[in-house]
């Protein structure tokens, strides 16, 4: 489950706004890695249900969690969606929400239980 790739219009948006502003000087071109970061972000972050565990994915790393050590999901009060392990970690898991539970359930064959 990924952020929609709609957002990388904006991303796209920005990048032809900054563009001309890149253009006046060679050590503008460092503003261009704004929106290059951006699309990879877009691209990148998500969470990955398999059959081996929970992947949650974030810009510069991944952590899978296999499904013996998952003890279940905190839904917090801003609506954001956590991970709690047997060790008692929790793991925040980017772009879902609490609408997507229910979706999660049948993708895992109801290991994560519908609400």
């Amino acid at each position: 489950m990924r952020m929609s790739r709609t957002a990388l219009l904006p991303v796209v948006l920005l990048a032809i706004c900054l563009l001309p502003l890149a253009t006046i000087s060679p050590w503008l071109l460092v503003v261009l890695v704004v929106p290059v970061t951006l699309a990879a972000w877009v691209l990148r972050v998500g969470v990955d249900l398999g059959d081996q565990g929970v992947t949650v994915r974030s810009l510069l790393a991944e952590r899978t969690v296999p499904w013996e050590r998952l003890t279940g999901i905190r839904v917090a009060e801003n609506g954001a969606l956590w991970l709690v392990t047997t060790a008692g970690t929790q793991l925040r898991m980017p772009v879902l929400r609490p609408r997507d539970l229910p979706r999660m359930s049948e993708l895992t064959n109801g290991r994560i239980p519908a609400p």
